[in-house]
């Protein structure tokens, strides 16, 4: 980042609150991807950082093109974990907050409880047990799918059911992707850091 004057070739330009208003961002975060160069930027004589509102753009182009899910995971990747079994429930948990500092997880004991926690945490991923008391998977799954606003969640869903068991019981829900348990949690680990790979904040 740059010391300069301005003059008549200094480019279009915003302050950091504008940046992060025009980019839905936090200030912090406009001042991360101006640190890692991602948005290009200086500093006046008076001290005062500006933006170059090119750079603003390109990066408004660039998160346009990107998938739906890595869009909002800009500041945080939201993990919810619905499994009725408190030991596996809070083995996942732990395991999906000891990934990164960036992630976020809650742990649910049944379906009623995630769908009322869903539209105050906004999951971006749901790691969901199959069999579970009272309302169990699938029907959670179809719950799900008929909000708009989780259209673009992904449900992964788990079982100790032998496969020959789970067709029995027509399979996996539809749009889901399956885990066999125990959930490997070196690969829960990967997958998670994977997701956050692309981020600018990784």
């Amino acid at each position: 980042m740059k010391t300069c004057m301005a003059s008549h070739t200094t480019p279009a330009c915003c302050g950091t609150s504008k940046a992060a208003e025009l980019l839905q961002l936090s200030v912090g975060t406009v001042q991360s991807l101006v640190d890692k160069n991602i948005l290009h930027a200086w500093v006046t004589q008076g001290g005062h950082r500006r933006i170059t509102l090119e750079s603003i753009q390109n990066y408004q182009l660039q998160q346009q093109k990107l998938p739906a899910l890595e869009r909002l995971m800009n500041d945080r990747l939201r993990v919810m974990v619905v499994d009725d079994d408190p030991v596996t429930r809070h083995l996942l948990q732990n395991t999906c907050l000891a990934a990164h500092p960036h992630i976020d997880c809650c742990a649910i004991a049944s379906a009623i409880e995630a769908l009322l926690h869903l539209p105050v945490f906004k999951p971006h991923i749901m790691f969901l047990d199959l069999l579970m008391p009272q309302v169990d998977g699938w029907a959670l799954v179809k719950q799900v799918q008929q909000k708009e606003n989780f259209a673009q969640m992904q449900i992964i869903t788990l079982s100790a059911l032998s496969q020959e068991a789970l067709q029995e019981r027509g399979g996996p829900p539809p749009g889901t992707h399956f885990i066999q348990k125990p959930v490997d949690l070196g690969w829960l680990k990967g997958y998670l850091l994977g997701l956050l790979a692309p981020q600018a904040w990784a």
